[in-house]
């Protein structure tokens, strides 16, 4: 391939990574960025958070369906919440990228591009990473956060008589994905929530302050998500259906596809709002809403009291 193709191969390794990393600014905390053999990045609290997620094109998403960009985006964000569900503070990200030789530069740029805009609105930095060649594009992301003197929010904690609330939309994603499926692009703002998620980071911190028992990033689906916690505290959960926000938008796309709104919620994934579960009588903090309860250990979850079956929710190789 020629040096000026237009793809990566064209391009080559170093002329990429520079293009991709020049000019970009870092917060505080980054100590050292891109171009050296490892960053430095600094941990006041002297704990870190980590975490790490792969999305593969095919699997996780299709550039038919989403831009560069929005794909950018969402790998970012889909960490980061993972670092808010600990109660954590995001500090700075980490991409390992992979793609064919013939992929055009301009969908790296552009990628890359989705990346730096969801990190500098959550206030960090990508301080490295690596690009390799690969048969398809893979994208691998891993997110550091700062706990800031508080004790991790993890799923093990919720007690029976606690409240369970949310913060974020749900049910958008899976509409959107729906939407998408059938061949149609609008409406935009269900699509897009599929094609890129725009979650509250704050609200981790503000679950935590606020005294969260337990918390989860609700990615694979309300009621899956939900299960993790209970089995991690041994308690059940039920949800109740009249305190969920079932938006007109949603009910609207359900009546044009023959699909309940009410599922998308209850089951669908990639919102990636939070759900946490907080002491009863207690104030919940901002952008939460409360919408049920914690109960004995062996029922499960339910919703309205009763068995929901199948809670969907993404499983890899099922």
């Amino acid at each position: 391939m020629s040096p000026n193709d237009g793809t990566v191969a064209g391009t080559g390794e170093f002329r990429l990574i520079e293009a991709v990393t020049a000019g970009r600014k870092q917060p505080e905390t980054t100590l050292l960025g891109p171009g050296d053999d490892a960053a430095v990045v600094a941990t006041p609290d002297g704990r870190t958070v980590a975490t790490t997620d792969v999305l593969v094109q095919g699997v996780h998403f299709r550039l038919d369906w989403s831009s560069a960009e929005q794909v950018g985006r969402k790998a970012v964000a889909v960490n980061l919440t993972d670092i808010a569900a600990m109660g954590a503070r995001p500090t700075s990200v980490l991409v390992g990228f992979a793609c064919p030789p013939d992929t055009e530069t301009s969908v790296v740029t552009e990628l890359t591009q989705g990346m730096w805009i969801e990190a500098e609105r959550a206030g960090i930095g990508i301080v490295g990473g690596d690009m390799v060649r690969a048969d398809q594009i893979v994208i691998s992301v891993t997110a550091l956060g700062d706990l800031g003197g508080r004790e991790p929010v993890k799923r093990s904690g919720a007690r029976p008589g606690d409240v369970v609330a949310v913060c974020g939309r749900l049910g958008w994603a899976a509409a959107g994905l729906a939407v998408l499926g059938r061949g149609f692009r609008s409406p935009v703002s269900v699509v897009n929530a599929q094609r890129c998620p725009e979650p509250d980071y704050e609200a981790g911190l503000r679950a935590a302050d606020g005294g969260a028992t337990a918390m989860i990033d609700v990615s694979d689906g309300l009621l899956s998500d939900l299960g993790h916690i209970a089995t991690a505290s041994d308690v059940g959960i039920d949800i109740r259906t009249a305190d969920l926000d079932v938006s007109s938008r949603l009910t609207e796309v359900g009546t044009a596809l023959g699909a309940d709104p009410l599922k998308w919620v209850l089951t669908g994934g990639e919102d990636h709002a939070f759900a946490a579960t907080f002491p009863a009588f207690a104030d919940l903090p901002e952008g939460w809403t409360e919408i049920g309860v914690v109960t004995m250990p062996d029922s499960g979850v339910t919703v309205d009291g009763k068995k929901y079956g199948h809670h969907g929710g993404w499983e890899h190789w099922r």
